[in-house]
């Protein structure tokens, strides 16, 4: 299977996904709910366990031995400042998700928590400990995971920026070129589009939403659709402009109007409360971290809503968020990766919940049930209730298409990576192509369901990465050991030769 198959077999195979989709809706539906059921009524616990291995996994590497080991070769250095670094990393590890749900997650747990009364104050605290589980340490975690692997091979190892090349240890350099390796760069490609997708149907839904609320243009698929199409020509431009040029430039951008946005909100909320918010959520988030990764209930539907639904979004995303960040991370150290992918992103989005959560919840119970009663407005309504709330509904909105652009355009480019054997460089020919797949896929989904569809397709696609990610684990552990075994035998020889040396001096 030659490096143009990979290409040409992905682009097929969700070409006939979104033609499928246009064609039925109804069918494309009834066929996701049975994918849907059928994996979450039998395996969800796989992306329970999955999502806290490679938190372990990362925790581990970070305080092992292996950190100090370079990504890339031992005189490489960074490419990019910490700053350009961190606003690249978050806008494409996060984007759309965290406008979306800032508000709305945490109102829908207060009216809607587990074991409590809803609008309690326990109601609040399980509301932000659920938030800080769903957009902390593990989404990271898992990236970290995929990104340090990915540049490890790439610059360290010369391998293709292929998924498939983290598999060189166990598979073997015939394994990894054969059909395996590119059929798990073609589930790579698939999982990838299913999951921006995913994710700019939500984006799509929340601009709609906030154009209705905010100027009375009624949020139709058509509306929809016009968003879509004039998002794509946008970041199609961004992404056959070039890494330093247009995806640099909408980082940067996405990292200041999200810190306006944030400080906004602390400006006009009730900071004592979003304080308060933070300190109780994160501490009941620390000590229950591990029973809530592994909990399951057995009689309600709850984690499937949640906790598979994100653990399931965040898997689908691992491939384009991995590649994206190895791609931007040579010349750092393995311990200096996971730290700066890991802890600096979760504690914003962390922060990010206690403010916009707190701005919602404080506003009451019978607020949260009819806010989330559409979920895509439900940002717009809580500020409406603050001063200078429709400064902040603005600056939401150009975030959301900021975010909604570069999100698009990092994984325009990252598809075109995947499909042109791992180039750094791929053809603005690909990109394009893949710009139109994944646009016509989030049409496919918002016609055929709405937000209900984007969940379970995306949890459905999930599925065979999951699987992937353990082996991932395994093959990238057994590169770093055999590395550190040469290195020590190399240093032995070293100090041998020395001693030698020394002895015919003498």
């Amino acid at each position: 299977m030659g490096k143009n198959n990979v290409f040409k077999i992905s682009l097929i195979l969700t070409s006939l996904v979104v033609v499928f989709g246009l064609i039925s809706p109804s069918m494309f539906k009834n066929v996701a709910n049975s994918g849907f059921n059928l994996i979450v009524g039998n395996f969800n616990w796989i992306y329970l366990v999955v999502m806290l291995a490679l938190v372990i996994f990362a925790i581990f590497l970070a305080f092992s031995k292996y950190g100090n080991i370079r990504l890339g070769k031992d005189t490489d250095r960074p490419e990019f400042s910490n700053l350009s670094w961190f606003s690249m990393l978050f806008g494409a590890g996060m984007g759309i998700g965290l406008v979306f749900f800032g508000a709305v997650e945490p109102l829908k747990h207060m009216a809607s928590p587990l074991g409590t009364n809803p609008g309690s104050v326990d109601s609040v605290n399980f509301a932000m400990q659920q938030s800080f589980m769903h957009w902390g340490i593990t989404p990271w975690a898992a990236y970290a995971v995929m990104g340090l692997s990915l540049a490890y091979f790439q610059f360290r190892k010369d391998a293709p920026g292929l998924i498939s090349s983290i598999f060189l240890p166990i598979l073997g350099k015939e394994g990894v070129e054969g059909p395996i390796g590119k059929t798990i760069d073609i589930l790579a490609v698939f999982t990838t589009v299913t999951g921006i997708a995913t994710s700019l149907g939500m984006g799509t839904m929340q601009i709609a939403g906030g154009l209705e609320y905010m100027f009375g243009i009624k949020n139709t698929i058509y509306v929809q659709m016009i968003i879509v199409a004039v998002a794509t020509v946008l970041y199609i431009k961004s992404s056959t402009s070039g890494l330093d040029k247009g995806i640099k430039f909408l980082s940067n951008l996405n990292l200041g109007l999200a810190c306006a946005l944030l400080v906004g909100a602390i400006l006009v909320g009730p900071s004592i409360d979003m304080i308060a918010n933070f300190s109780n959520g994160m501490g009941l988030y620390l000590e229950q971290f591990i029973s809530q990764s592994l909990y399951i209930d057995p009689h309600g539907e709850w984690v499937a809503q949640w906790r598979v639904f994100y653990w399931a979004m965040w898997i689908a995303w691992i491939p384009f968020v991995g590649i994206f960040i190895a791609r931007i991370s040579k010349g750092r150290t393995i311990r200096e990766f996971i730290i700066g992918v890991t802890l600096v992103p979760a504690l914003v989005c962390i922060i990010w919940f206690a403010v916009f959560g707190t701005l919602g919840m404080n506003l009451g119970l019978d607020f949260a049930k009819d806010a989330t009663m559409v979920t895509e407005t439900a940002l717009f309504k809580v500020f409406s209730n603050y001063q200078f709330g429709n400064i902040l509904s603005i600056i939401a909105m150009i975030l959301l298409c900021t975010f909604f652009i570069s999100s698009a355009d990092s994984a325009t480019y990252v598809l075109g990576m995947f499909t042109s054997n791992g180039d750094l460089n791929p053809s603005c020919k690909k990109k394009v192509a893949w710009g139109i797949i994944q646009a016509l896929l989030a049409i496919v989904l918002l016609i055929s369901g709405g937000l209900d569809t984007l969940q379970k397709v995306s949890i459905i696609s999930a599925f065979p990465f999951a699987i992937i990610m353990i082996f991932s684990i395994v093959s990238t552990m057994k590169a770093l050991k055999e590395e550190v075994k040469v290195e020590k035998t190399k240093k032995y020889y070293e100090f041998k030769y020395n001693q030698a040396k020394l002895q015919t001096q003498k």
